[in-house]
């Protein structure tokens, strides 16, 4: 690795454990503070943080995580009992009507009722069991890519979240990827550490490569850099705490 590299992944790797050992704090997962409210309450609620996750999807973050607390309200609760005995057609008709709750409410209806099952049978109706009793991160990892609708990226941002932000303990963190979006890829590109148009699993592997013990440690400094710095058009390069050593510095 350059030196310049070298500099620029040990920066990453500091905000980034900055980030991780900051005190337990509610996450603003959406604005609204009720259905952050019922987000954050993983003891009473673990389930509305997977079925969250689930509808992570094809929209805006926001909304996506804002099903949970919309299902709530159209059925006067979101207690794991109540949901675990509505039928397939009862939850199609909850994210459809009257209006959708998600831009693919008929598709990701038929996920959610399997994610409702899977919870109940495999997980004794606790979805906080997916994470219970410090398993190691390729393990939770695994058994959130075990539901339908949740793919690598979503899996891996599951196990960050629950362990950067909720302080779920866990045996090790080498399986916790980064989470590629449109701020992880832009920042890892205009730091020279990947190729533009770059392959999604090239950023992964780039990002092992850089912190192995934990590679999403980087996902999180990544994002706020490029939501807060690094931007499409016309990128604050003055003030990015990344800019010394960064080599298209006012130039992108």
């Amino acid at each position: 690795m350059r030196r310049a590299e070298s500099k620029t992944a040990s920066k990453l790797v500091k905000m980034g454990k900055a980030l991780f050992d900051a005190p337990a704090a509610p996450v603003p997962f959406t604005r609204d503070e009720q259905a952050d409210a019922l987000l954050n309450d993983i003891k009473r609620h673990p389930h509305a943080f997977v079925v969250a996750c689930l509808m992570d999807r094809q929209v805006k973050a926001e909304r996506a995580w804002l099903v949970p607390h919309r299902l709530s309200e159209r059925l006067g609760g979101f207690e794991f009992a109540r949901l675990a005995r509505l039928t397939q057609k009862q939850v199609y008709e909850l994210m459809t009507k009257p209006t959708p709750l998600h831009r693919l409410g008929r598709t990701v209806s038929g996920p959610l009722h399997a994610a409702l099952r899977l919870i109940r049978d495999r997980y004794d109706g606790d979805a906080s069991q997916i994470w219970r009793e410090r398993p190691s991160s390729a393990l939770v990892v695994y058994r959130f890519l075990e539901f339908a609708g949740i793919g690598q990226k979503i899996a891996t941002m599951a196990a960050n979240i629950l362990a950067r932000d909720f302080k779920i303990p866990m045996a090790d963190y080498y399986s916790i990827d980064i989470s590629v979006d449109v701020h992880v890829r832009r920042v890892f590109s205009r730091l020279g550490l990947v190729e533009q148009g770059c392959p999604v699993e090239s950023i992964i592997y780039r990002a092992r490569s850089l912190y192995p013990e934990f590679p999403g440690l980087l996902d999180l400094p990544c994002w706020h850099v490029g939501r807060k710095w690094c931007r499409p058009q016309v990128p604050l390069c003055s003030a990015c705490p990344l800019r010394h050593g960064c080599p298209t510095a006012d130039q992108a």
